[in-house]
């Protein structure tokens, strides 16, 4: 099944974004600060968010931009390309990536490695990346200078700076490659990669919406080890915003009653009794795409949708949601026996359900 949806615009309102750290402009460095943080300086302060690879789907970069989307202005660092040598994989970012993080009013900096330490485990792959900072710094100064939106900044780097940049990659992982002796990914598919956009941002639309469906569609087969579902039904959803960019997701589970469809997230965990905080707001920004849905259709029927964000446990005992009573959530707490903390991350989540239209289950896989 293929869900076809728009988004138009995004209204929403966080209520579990960590406390952030502030740290000094003139001290920042991008390899050693925290997943999100706060920069500041005399003259701006940025809210900032570091990606570890372009793919959406490792480190819970979700979560990370997620927890900065409480500021006003927000930056995240993606790096375009990240190579992990002959032995291991090499991604690439994809414009579905900007085209999200421009419709959440976020600001991209294009980042590239420069430095590497052999892998002591395996021939032929690299780890402990380091980000080239002094750049990254230098674009921190030019958006708190730069007057448009997030949207016009994220096409202007697409169209200016990725060019320039996988020169600056190349010549990096190069000086790598043979400083460390190592061999890396072939030189011809970063060119093959910068030339899928060299004609500007519909190129490149192009060239990554083919790699996102690819992986949409492998995803929608596949239950992964972590999900523990009470139905196997799985949907994509192609969702379309005025930004013209296409969004390739997969819907863990879908139910439809009538002119209903419910979309539902699934976080699990089998060893703790709630599934962990960045797989939590993995899913709650996946929540502030679902809730902004508009003109959803299937097989050419239009649907209401209802987005659910349902946390199941092998461990945990009953059931409850955010339209539960407060005797019936007391009673599963105290079941469960959770801690304050415990209380009030399920506190929190339901607050931020009902604030923004979604519903939030806690139950037993």
């Amino acid at each position: 099944m293929n869900i076809i949806a728009e988004i138009k615009g995004v209204k929403y309102f966080p209520k579990n974004t960590s406390k952030l750290i502030q740290i000094t402009f003139e001290k920042f460095d991008i390899n050693e600060c925290p997943p999100s943080c706060i920069v500041k300086d005399s003259q701006f302060n940025f809210s900032i968010s570091k990606w570890v690879s372009p793919k959406r789907t490792r480190s819970y970069p979700y979560a990370r931009v997620y927890n900065t989307l409480g500021f006003s202005k927000r930056i995240t660092v993606i790096p375009i390309v990240k190579d992990e040598g002959k032995n291991g994989d090499r991604d690439f970012i994809q414009w579905d990536t900007v085209s999200l993080m421009s419709l959440l009013d976020v600001y991209v900096i294009f980042a590239y490695y420069e430095k590497a330490q052999p892998n002591p485990q395996r021939k032929d792959k690299i780890t402990k990346q380091l980000f080239n900072n002094a750049y990254v710094k230098s674009k921190i100064i030019e958006i708190s200078k730069y007057h448009s939106s997030a949207l016009h900044w994220n096409l202007k780097e697409v169209d200016e700076t990725l060019p320039f940049l996988i020169e600056k990659v190349k010549n990096a992982y190069t000086k790598i490659s043979r400083e460390l002796n190592v061999s890396l990914h072939g030189l011809e598919g970063l060119e093959r990669f910068k030339n899928s956009f060299l004609e500007g941002a519909e190129n490149f639309k192009k060239f990554s919406r083919g790699k996102a469906k690819e992986a949409q569609m492998r995803e929608s087969l596949t239950v992964q080890p972590k999900e523990a579902l009470s139905t196997l039904t799985k949907a994509t959803i192609t969702i379309k915003n005025y930004l013209g960019g296409l969004y390739y997701f997969t819907t863990d589970e879908i139910k439809i009653e009538k002119e209903k469809i419910f979309l539902i997230e699934d976080k699990h965990t089998r060893s703790n009794i709630l599934p962990s905080i960045g797989d939590v707001k993995d899913g709650l920004l996946k929540m502030i795409l679902y809730c902004n849905l508009e003109s959803v259709f299937v097989n050419g029927k239009e649907f209401v949708p209802l987005p659910i964000l349902k946390l199941t446990s092998s461990k945990m005992l009953g059931a409850v949601s955010s339209e539960s009573s407060e005797k019936e959530i007391g009673y599963f707490c105290k079941t469960n026996e959770l801690n304050k903390q415990q209380v009030k991350v399920i506190s929190q989540l339901f607050e931020e359900g009902k604030e923004n239209g979604f519903v939030v289950k806690l139950e037993r896989a």
